[in-house]
């Protein structure tokens, strides 16, 4: 459980940091970050069998 949310949380900081290298205006940037994120809570959550 521990090492799935490890996991969930290093490719989260990834796409995160990944989306800073895109060509994109700063407003589809924070789009796309906000999603990320949401996704990554989601996830994170489940795997602590919050939801």
């Amino acid at each position: 459980m521990l090492i799935s949310a490890l996991v969930t949380f290093l490719v989260v900081l990834l796409i995160l940091y990944l989306i800073n290298l895109l060509p994109l205006d700063g407003r589809a940037k924070q789009i796309c970050r906000v999603v990320v994120i949401v996704l990554g809570v989601i996830s994170l959550l489940r795997y602590i069998a919050v939801i």
